[in-house]
């Protein structure tokens, strides 16, 4: 589990792909490949079978070594997220996950991208830049004004929130230290809507189930 606080901007220094595309798949994207990603911080006491969100994905560390390390994504990864886009010299947003009893300085992140949207523009401001990110179908119920939203692994209060867009203030700290300041419009980004919103809808919906269920037996039971 992770906050969506960011501990730092990596780069990824090696993509190999491994194996053959599926059948029916097309590019790049649909091969597994291993990442090689350069992060001093989030590396230092990391070890084989470790998780680190990078843009937002939880991997899994394989190794270690001088500050890197290196993680395998398949092809489901690759296809479902952003990552299919990386190459090497791209800059990474990089967390480690939350130890338990620590701050939660974000929002509950789970490192599980739901779609990607895209950077549709940038406003900049004095202090502050909104910017304006494409929602796939099937997400923008679960995104709402003033709600949570995880976009290339960053912890985001939703400004506003349309039917197929949403825009997002950030501040210089987020401009500076993240992929967001560098990102233009045009470049795709890693959405995880908030989980607590996913597991409501569930919720209601079993329980909209039950009360229909239970309706109809009684009413069969009337006659």
């Amino acid at each position: 589990m992770f906050t969506g606080i960011v501990e730092e901007l990596g780069e990824v220094t090696a993509v190999e792909l491994l194996g053959d595309a599926p059948d029916g798949a097309e590019g790049a994207a649909a091969h597994s490949a291993r990442f090689r990603l350069r992060g001093p911080v989030v590396t230092e006491g990391a070890k084989h079978g470790d998780s680190i969100a990078v843009n937002g994905v939880c991997l899994t560390v394989v190794d270690t070594a001088d500050g890197e390390f290196t993680a395998d994504v398949m092809a489901e990864t690759l296809n479902r997220s952003s990552l299919g886009a990386l190459t090497t010299g791209s800059r990474v947003n990089l967390e480690r996950p939350m130890a338990l009893g620590g701050r939660l300085g974000g929002h509950l992140v789970q490192g599980h991208v739901d779609g990607t949207g895209t950077v549709l523009e940038r406003t900049p401001a004095e202090n502050w830049e909104i910017v304006k990110i494409s929602l796939p179908d099937g997400l923008a119920r679960y995104v709402v004004e003033k709600g949570s939203i995880t976009v290339d692994g960053i912890s985001l209060t939703v400004v506003d929130a349309g039917g197929d867009f949403f825009t997002v203030s950030l501040i210089p700290t987020t401009l500076a230290l993240t992929t967001l300041g560098v990102k233009q419009p045009g470049d795709p980004v890693n959405l995880e809507v908030d989980v607590l919103a996913k597991y409501v809808e569930r919720l209601l919906g079993a329980g909209a189930g039950t009360a229909g269920g239970a309706a109809a037996t009684t009413a069969e039971a009337a006659r």
